[in-house]
């Protein structure tokens, strides 16, 4: 019987449990087996049109996908823009509300619990493991603004000429 449960468990699960052993395996174990698209799972609920994401903790709505890729399933390759274009973007979209978000919120999508790229990939599928501009300037630095690194969840700053993707919120 123990042989048969284990067996349905994560490859990740069955080996955590064998190599540690004891009550430390089992939290990790039960980490393994809820994975992070179910920790999630409550947080994000997407619009019956796959196009936006509701953020259950912090109340805002998210376009589902890059600018420049297709929703629901968000295919294509994301645009990139440099600082005033994104922003220029997100103004031509302002009647419905959009704008391109702040540090604070953008980083609000990273999910430490995965990797490359570290966002939710059930609400954000497609997501490319790159940089996203925040609406966020560099205080002191008018040439720089602060970025969200979807590869690995760094938070960072560039050049405002440089090319990065966007993704919108209201």
């Amino acid at each position: 019987m123990q042989a048969q449960r284990n067996s349905k468990r994560p490859a990740a699960a069955r080996w955590a449990s064998a190599l540690l052993g004891g009550a430390l395996s089992a939290v990790l174990v039960s980490l393994l087996a809820v994975g992070p698209a179910q920790a999630q799972a409550n947080r994000y609920t997407v619009s019956a049109d796959g196009s936006m994401v509701a953020d259950g903790r912090t109340g805002l709505v998210w376009q589902r996908c890059a600018l420049g890729q297709v929703p629901p399933s968000c295919i294509g390759t994301a645009t990139t823009f440099t600082h005033e274009q994104a922003l220029t973007a997100a103004a031509n979209q302002a009647g419905a509300g959009w704008r391109l978000p702040n540090v604070k919120e953008l980083v609000s999508l990273v999910d430490r619990t995965v990797v490359v790229p570290t966002i939710d990939a059930l609400a954000f599928p497609g997501t490319p493991a790159t940089w996203f501009w925040s609406s966020s300037p560099v205080v002191g630095s008018p040439s720089l603004a602060w970025y969200v690194f979807f590869n690995d969840g760094y938070v960072g700053n560039s050049y405002r000429s440089n090319p990065l993707a966007v993704r919108l919120v209201r």
